[in-house]
């Protein structure tokens, strides 16, 4: 059995990110059946594209209603972690709803176009097993045009015009703005540390 379910969301950056988790010596797959996305010890929901597409395909999938249930460790990743989220002003569309929260597009400013695509740095704000090895400066790889707002729940944000949340976590839900399979060493250390979260 895998030790991670990637499930199946499309797009192009699901087989590096099951790569990212080989070389670290976990047994990772892609998968949308319903049964063994609720039975791995891990899963992790990517995502590119649109947020109401990505709906649509998780509501394809039978995946709506059971996701918010999962009680192992997610990961949402990148579209994936703005997933979580109650809203995205995206089209108005309805997400998951594990976090409370809209998630609002980037405002493009001069020197700073959306979407926000490039390395930028961490800056921690509250500790937790995800990042642990991971420090304020570190630097990440982004790619998005939508955003969270800094919460409570917030364990780091990026600064891009304003400060907005990069890493999240509510309960067995984590999730992260970047993509950690194509952030270094850095991004490394954080896909190691949800191989051993419980």
């Amino acid at each position: 059995m895998s030790e991670v379910v990637i499930i199946d969301s499309g797009g192009a950056n699901l087989a590096s990110l099951q790569f990212a988790l080989e070389r670290l010596g976990a047994r990772a797959s892609v998968s949308s059946d319903t049964a063994q996305i609720a039975g791995a010890p891990r899963v992790i929901l990517p995502g590119v594209g649109s947020a109401r597409d990505a709906m649509q395909r998780l509501r394809a999938l039978d995946l709506i209603e059971r996701l918010p249930r999962l009680e192992q460790p997610v990961l949402g990743i990148c579209l994936g972690m703005q997933l979580l989220y109650g809203l995205s002003a995206e089209g108005a569309t309805p997400c998951l709803g594990v976090l409370p929260g809209t998630v609002e597009r980037l405002a493009s400013q001069p020197g700073l176009p959306v979407p926000h695509m490039g390395w930028n740095q961490l800056a921690l704000t509250a500790r937790d097993p995800l990042l642990e090895g991971v420090h304020s400066g570190d630097y990440v790889y982004f790619v998005h045009s939508y955003a969270a707002p800094v919460a409570e729940m917030t364990l780091a944000t990026t600064r891009y015009g304003i400060d907005v949340t990069a890493v999240v976590r509510r309960g067995n839900f984590w999730g992260t703005q970047f993509h950690p399979e194509r952030s270094g060493r850095t991004g490394a250390a954080i896909l190691g540390n949800f191989l051993r979260v419980s």
